[in-house]
């Protein structure tokens, strides 16, 4: 048995495969793989350990003849011909839940920095320009009090809200279906997204990425928010129509934004370099050791129970 991981995780994963005496080929590149690279690396593997930045598209699942399994190393899994991969008779897997917290810390840590101006204070003090108090210096906006939209309630969306309770913030919420055993829990009100971007001081972004969420917030959605919102995005770049989004940071028609996912990713828009009132994270949501630990050694668990013929206890499909 062989499988090819697209680049390397953490050893703990790996060590479970090897361990099994499956043959690992890894992608050692410092940059992510070219399709071309990966398209080599799945010829002769039973199983492929990818992440969400690899396109695995019909293509390189063709190109993996004797695949049996694909394993993502990450909760979505947008990236994957999910639909092909199930008419090729392939297993596909992924690491939820390990992750919740995690991102739900980041993306709380993005709210405070955006609306307390944290970058632009660090920034401020790093070009010698701090002298000393000032009344009027890098004014910022309260979260203590302030209302949270949360858009997706899924489990890191109810992860924040549940975080927002220790800052005493009046949640909205808009999802697919109402949660509510996350209202009783958070006071979280369940509305229309047009009355939650109406209405809410910051807004945190947190569905996947479907062709039903691609381009959620475009020009519209931007013109009805709240004057001074804040929003905040660690789901996906996609989910965000981005020239919108510079638009109503450059009129002001937003406070700030802070995001860990880009649209097209990992090119960034230089117009938003450009920008002052911008927090940027380089899709760091999972990023502590724990986490990236677990996720390595859930996904590698799967891969090698389909390949010894057993049920895998995260199956996408």
């Amino acid at each position: 048995m062989r499988v090819f991981i697209t680049r390397k995780i953490p050893e703990n994963g790996i060590a479970i495969l090897k361990n099994a005496g499956i043959q690992v080929d890894i992608y050692e590149g410092e940059e992510p793989p070219t399709k071309k690279i990966i398209i080599e690396g799945v010829k002769k593997a039973d199983g492929l350990i990818s992440l969400l930045s690899d396109p695995i598209d019909r293509e390189v699942i063709d190109a993996g003849r004797q695949l049996k399994v694909i394993g993502n190393y990450a909760v979505g899994y947008n990236n994957i011909d999910i639909e092909y991969a199930k008419k090729r008779g392939i297993v596909v897997v992924n690491t939820p839940g390990v992750l919740t917290e995690t991102t739900a810390d980041l993306a709380f840590a993005l709210i405070l920095a955006a609306a307390r101006r944290v970058v632009e204070g660090h920034k401020f003090v790093e070009a010698g320009l701090f002298r000393g108090w000032a009344p009027l210096l890098l004014l910022g906006r309260d979260v203590y009090g302030a209302t949270l939209g949360i858009i997706g309630a899924g489990r890191i969306g109810q992860a924040v809200g549940k975080r927002a309770r220790g800052f005493n913030m009046r949640i909205l919420y808009y999802s697919r279906s109402r949660k509510p055993d996350f209202e009783r829990e958070t006071g979280a009100k369940y509305v229309s997204l047009e009355t939650l971007l109406r209405e809410s001081d910051v807004i945190s972004i947190h569905v996947p990425l479907t062709p039903e969420t691609k381009h959620l917030l475009g020009k519209r959605e931007f013109e009805i928010m709240k004057d001074g919102a804040i929003l905040v995005n660690t789901a996906r770049g996609e989910v965000v129509e981005e020239r919108w989004l510079i638009e109503a940071l450059k009129k002001g028609k937003l406070f700030a934004a802070a995001l860990d996912v880009f649209y097209g990713e990992p090119r960034i828009n230089p117009e938003l370099l450009k920008l002052k009132n911008v927090v940027l994270t380089p899709h760091i949501g999972s990023a502590t050791e724990t986490t990236r630990r677990k996720m390595a050694e859930m996904v590698c668990e799967d891969v090698h129970r389909v390949l010894m013929g057993e049920e895998p206890e995260n199956r996408v499909v």
